[in-house]
């Protein structure tokens, strides 16, 4: 079987529908209704209920995504360990958000590479519907993310609860959105709350789906926007940023995702050492600069 064909029935199952499993794939919908189609016919039987809301999975498709997952992780397995680095014996490829490699990742890449120095790492970023994509065909081993899918086959563990605060470049500077302000899209509940706290809010002249993207223009030109403790700490006691008084914090849990049928050996140290770095002084430093009066908005 073409492993194309399980990859796009994956897509479909992770999108939803076909025109979102197209546009994930960079393809026509039209050449994802043929490669269901032949696939379907391949196996002698109907994978998916087409209807207007979308696609739903028949017995004979939730069956099939057992083993379409493990075709996909077979074959990406064999290309690891033929590809395989001179002087290791195993690739291990570790998938997060930009602002997730920022002060945790890359701490924890140095401890995993002297951990395991004959381990090879693949260091990969994204948003959490391409590191879902790679976790269910088995490109990614391990992703990194703050809003991950539940997904058959998939372990979903949560590492920390990040603290997003309200910076700026005034010192003085109103706690609640001003001009300059940039809006960075953390994920559908960082919204709600952001509009819960802001109703008068009319929209941003900047909005960023990466964190470190709005920082950076924050930095350049000035303005203000919530991000990471972790990541902005430096720059507060720096004086290049300063906290605003009175804006409300909001925490943002990040999780690790990875195979249930992984291997143990090669992953179970990668995880032990990520949960290490979770658990150490990185959070509780950040979380020893109080913002003044600020009101903090938690997950329910």
């Amino acid at each position: 079987m073409d492993t194309e064909f399980a990859k796009t029935f994956l897509a479909v199952v992770a999108a939803g529908n076909f025109v979102s499993a197209a546009e994930r794939l960079h393809v026509s919908q039209s050449t994802v209704s043929t490669r269901i189609s032949t696939l379907e016919g391949q196996l002698g039987c109907k994978l998916f209920v087409r209807n207007k809301a979308g696609t739903s999975l028949t017995p004979a498709g939730r069956q099939f995504q057992r083993h379409a997952s493990a075709l996909i992780r077979t074959v990406e397995q064999a290309r690891h360990d033929i590809g395989l680095p001179e002087g290791f014996r195993g690739t291990l490829t570790i998938g997060g958000r930009i602002g997730l490699w920022e002060e945790f990742l890359l701490q924890w890449l140095p401890l995993m590479q002297a951990a395991n120095p004959d381990i090879s790492v693949r260091a990969e970023s994204a948003l959490e519907p391409e590191l879902m994509q790679g976790l269910i065909e088995g490109r990614i081993d391990i992703g990194v993310m703050y809003t991950p899918q539940s997904r058959p086959g998939l372990k979903v563990e949560q590492l920390f609860e990040e603290r997003l605060v309200m910076v700026s470049t005034h010192a003085k500077s109103a706690p609640e959105p001003q001009k300059g302000y940039v809006y960075v899209d953390w994920g559908p509940e960082f919204y709600a709350r952001h509009s819960a706290f802001f109703p008068s809010f009319g929209g941003p002249a900047l909005t960023a789906n990466i964190g470190w993207l709005g920082l950076q223009h924050v930095m350049r030109s000035g303005g203000s926007g919530y991000f990471p403790m972790r990541i902005v700490l430096s720059a507060i006691k720096a004086r290049q940023l300063h906290l605003v008084a009175n804006a409300p914090e909001f925490f943002l849990p990040a999780y690790v995702v990875y195979s249930a049928e992984h291997d143990a050996e090669m992953l179970g140290g990668a995880l032990d050492l990520m949960h290490g770095v979770a658990n150490s002084a990185l959070p509780r430093i950040a979380a020893r600069i109080a913002t003044p009066k600020a009101r903090t908005a938690r997950r329910r």
